[in-house]
């Protein structure tokens, strides 16, 4: 079953914190706001940073990457200086770890070069970092208010202009309840299971994206597994991807997204999954 990711969406408590964030560390150009949401567009797919105002909330402790191409790697460390990053080598290529405010643990991988998903393969245990981290968790932030107001236009684009590009979503971590349910649940919509822990729950599994699925646990640079993480796949057949997993998850319910008309499930573990028209066979 092809797929590919249309939208991640994560809840914050600051839209214009949040914002600042990704514009000034991540140089990422908002592509639509609103009072509730602040839209990035990262590839194909698109990032969503949500106030909790309505169901889906987004996710809350996301973990998840961003790709970038071989030889940016010098330029997001200095950009992330300031942020206390963790760094890791996976084989060839390396990746570096922050928190934003709202503490989603985002990575940036210099994997442009890898050939597949399944290039890469997590140690269980923490890997030796190019960094030790003493950086607070998210709720002892010191500064928990909002931003004063927007940045100067200018100012903007120059921030935005400095970054390297972040080529697409690369990977998305969700907590489970029960690993072995999940897994079966994904394989159903043509995720491979390739890397399971052999110290800790989790099973990495092949697809439009790396997904991760992790029993509670921390992971390298303490990172979470998202819970009521809301995702969008556009599928060939949105009525048919329901049929195949109508048993593992609740009700459809028709909804309208900014991909188009789509059918949105709640899994059990409490993601949200939206399919969407838009993927070849």
């Amino acid at each position: 079953m092809r797929s590919s990711l249309a939208h991640l969406a994560l809840e914050v408590t600051y839209l214009d914190r949040a914002r600042a964030f990704y514009v000034d560390h991540l140089g990422l150009d908002p592509v639509r706001e609103t009072d509730t949401e602040v839209v990035f567009r990262v590839g194909d797919a698109e990032l969503v940073l949500r106030r909790p105002t309505a169901v889906p909330r987004g996710g809350l402790h996301v973990h998840y990457a961003f790709s970038t191409p071989n030889g940016a790697f010098e330029t997001w460390r200095e950009r992330f200086a300031d942020l206390d990053p963790e760094e890791y080598e996976f084989g060839s290529y390396r990746s570096i770890y922050v928190d934003d405010p709202d503490g989603h643990c985002v990575e940036v991988g210099d994997n442009a070069e890898r050939s597949s998903a399944s290039s890469r393969v997590e140690p269980d245990d923490d890997a030796e970092r190019s960094s030790a981290s003493n950086r607070p968790a998210a709720g002892d932030n010191a500064d928990r208010s909002p931003a004063s107001g927007p940045p100067e236009a200018g100012d903007e684009a120059d921030r935005r202009e400095d970054a390297p590009p972040l080529t697409d979503i690369f990977e998305i971590v969700l907590e489970v309840e029960d690993l072995d349910a999940a897994v079966a649940l994904y394989e159903t919509l043509g995720f491979e299971p390739y890397d399971r822990g052999e110290n800790r729950r989790r099973v990495r599994l092949a697809g439009p994206f790396d997904l991760e699925l992790w029993e509670p646990q921390l992971g390298l640079a303490d990172a979470r597994g998202g819970v009521h993480v809301d995702l969008a796949l556009r599928v060939a057949d949105p009525e048919a991807t329901v049929v195949a997993v109508a048993d593992r998850v609740g009700e459809a319910v028709q909804v309208d997204t900014r991909h188009g008309d789509g059918l949105r499930v709640r899994d059990p573990d409490g993601h949200y999954l939206t399919f969407v028209g838009g993927a070849g066979d």
